[in-house]
């Protein structure tokens, strides 16, 4: 597969869907995550065909951007981080019954309303590590640290989690 089009192609249908969830958890709002999502694959594509061989990990280098078109996102609004309820479908296994599903959204309400009160570190460690099954490895490198900070840093966002669960 030398063709750049089909390369960027398949890299676009590995990781559409975890960049999405990540862009939508941090904005709250699916057109706005579908347009961030969109910029980001074409900011992607444009770097990604001009020197696809400088590229060494083509979901870091996503992630990256998309969370850097986050952080524009908020600088040019203003506007605060707030998970939408919405998601919710979204997360929850179709196959569970209803009342299961609704004691999993309550839960996952919950989470969510404490996920707005982190950092965004904290944010971004637990939505790659837990819900878009990074290593921390993974995102020890989109975090720019050492894998031993990572942990101490979920570490630290597990915990200040809790606090805002249980408070």
């Amino acid at each position: 597969m030398n063709n750049p089009e089909q390369k960027f192609s398949k890299i676009y249908d590995q990781h559409i869907e975890k960049i999405y969830r990540f862009v939508f958890l941090k904005v709250s709002s699916k057109e706005i995550a579908e347009d961030i999502s969109s910029r980001v694959f074409m900011k992607g594509w444009e770097v990604f065909r001009n020197g696809a061989d400088k590229i060494e990990n083509p979901k870091a280098f996503l992630y990256q951007i998309a969370r850097n078109m986050v952080i524009d996102h908020y600088r040019e609004k203003g506007k605060t981080k707030i998970v939408s309820a919405d998601f919710c479908s979204q997360i929850a296994d179709p196959k569970t019954n209803i009342q299961e599903k609704a004691i999993i959204n309550a839960d996952l309400e919950k989470v969510k309303i404490a996920l707005t009160g982190l950092s965004d570190d904290y944010q971004n460690v637990v939505i790659w590590h837990y819900l878009d099954d990074l290593s921390i490895k993974e995102v020890s490198k989109l975090l720019d640290r050492s894998e031993d900070a990572t942990r101490v840093l979920l570490h630290r966002a597990l915990n200040s989690l809790r606090e805002h669960l249980t408070s």
